[in-house]
């Protein structure tokens, strides 16, 4: 089901909501909004987030806190290296679509463990390969870049990572295309607190996403 629309910002008011919030936090002015008993019986009645956050699991960037924002003011998904597969995506359409989420981010950050280990060549056990695999491609892009490997790497990922949600069909180009949804790639700093948006990477013609099968579902593969 579809939800209604309500009185949601544009892309680029959601997008200015979020920056204020970070410089209030980088700055050590948080204003906490929204994180209090009144808000979470509020929320009862249904959700409307003005933000998708696709970040990294590492713990020290927590969307919630570095863009000052409170309970039911972002849609966050986590994952390592900030990746996208079938379910990520599946998500991200679910707010885009249900919940008419105007704004979808992508954030990287720096001194990311997942970039680093692909860089490096690090060999890794169990299923952390099928991460490095998703970062790859970003790394063959940053070595023709001049400077840091790893930070372009960091870069050229969350930039990939934007443009394949932007094109990915069905849902998310056609929203993309129409001006109801905006898709950005930015970064955080560790050190700093300080969120900056990164130059978008030219973008491909869309391709369609294959069905989703109950195998694809289980193995959760990467997009390309």
């Amino acid at each position: 089901m579809i939800h209604a629309p309500v009185n949601m910002p544009t892309a680029n008011q959601a997008l200015e909501r979020l920056m204020a919030g970070n410089t209030r936090y980088a700055s050590g002015l948080m204003s906490h909004p929204n994180q209090n008993a009144a808000r979470r019986t509020a929320l009862l009645k249904g959700q409307h987030p003005f933000a998708v956050i696709l970040g990294c699991s590492d713990s020290r960037v927590v969307p919630e806190v570095l863009f000052d924002q409170g309970m039911g003011d972002l849609f966050v998904i986590r994952v390592a290296g900030n990746v996208l597969d079938y379910i990520v995506l599946g998500s991200i359409e679910y707010a885009a679509l249900h919940l008419h989420t105007p704004l979808i981010m992508v954030l990287g950050h720096s001194k990311c463990g997942a970039v680093s280990a692909t860089v490096a060549g690090v060999r890794l056990d169990g299923h952390l390969p099928n991460i490095g695999v998703a970062i790859q491609p970003a790394v063959e892009t940053a070595r023709k870049l001049p400077g840091n490997l790893v930070d372009n790497a960091i870069a050229e990922n969350a930039k990939m990572v934007a443009k394949q949600l932007a094109t990915s069909t069905p849902v998310l180009a056609p929203l993309v295309n129409a001006g109801k949804v905006k898709v950005v790639a930015a970064h955080y700093d560790l050190a700093t607190g300080k969120v900056s948006m990164l130059s978008p990477a030219p973008a491909p013609a869309p391709t369609p996403a294959p069905a989703v099968t109950a195998a694809a579902t289980a193995a959760s593969p990467v997009i390309r």
